[in-house]
């Protein structure tokens, strides 16, 4: 009982900040005269001056809300890790959907967007960031479930250096038209066969850890 209300909590929040950040970014839209249909090469206003301190500050207050949520819903190291994946992953595909609702953006998966702009700008086709989230919330939710009835995922260091090195590909996919972007130009083809090699260490490694035998070790106060 203790994971359903610990996974309908969670969608909730994570559908709710997902709400309050895609009304965040209509209204900035509107305010600079921004069209998402439009947005390459990237306007200055996104990108100098005080706006763009202001909106690196907003991307790093949501990533520190959604780790938030995964602090107090789990117990353990690994219980926090996983429901943050789930917050993350709820959160990232709301986002468009709340999107899509407010004003009909993307038009499709292969839609390219800016996903991020820590340290330099993250942009890509919205199904590789939606790709991520479905395994962020597959996963997590899996090593939630084991952890909650007492099998605990164990990560080895392989298994983590898998996942580090897989997750660091699916960002330089995301960051490899960066330097193009920031020089004002217009980004290239998107490398998805990094991506899918990025992808597919990191699943690997979700999988070996959740199949695992579980850790042991004293119940968290």
């Amino acid at each position: 009982m203790r994971f359903r209300s610990a996974a309908v909590t969670v969608g909730i929040l994570a559908i709710a900040m997902a709400y309050m950040e895609s009304a965040v970014v209509v209204y900035l839209q509107r305010a600079l005269a921004i069209d998402p249909d439009r947005l390459f090469p990237l306007s200055k206003p996104d990108l100098v001056g005080n706006l763009a301190a202001i909106e690196v500050g907003r991307e790093f207050a949501t990533l520190v809300m959604l780790a938030g949520i995964g602090y107090v819903m789990g117990r353990r190291w690994q219980d926090r890790l996983a429901w943050t994946a789930v917050a993350f992953g709820v959160w990232d595909l709301m986002y468009y959907f709340w999107l899509w609702v407010f004003i009909g953006w993307p038009h499709s998966p292969a839609t390219w967007d800016v996903l991020f702009l820590i340290p330099l700008p993250w942009a890509g086709p919205v199904w590789a960031p939606s790709v991520v989230s479905v395994a962020l919330i597959g996963f997590g939710l899996a090593a939630a479930y084991r952890s909650a009835v007492g099998q605990v995922p164990r990560i080895g260091r392989v298994g983590l250096a898998g996942a580090v090195a897989g997750g660091l590909l699916v960002v330089a996919s995301f960051t490899a038209n960066g330097p193009a972007l920031l020089g004002g130009g217009l980004p290239g083809p998107y490398p998805w066969p990094l991506f899918a090699v990025g992808m597919g260490l990191a699943s690997a490694s979700a999988v070996a850890a959740l199949r695992a035998g579980p850790e042991m070790g004293p119940e968290p106060a």
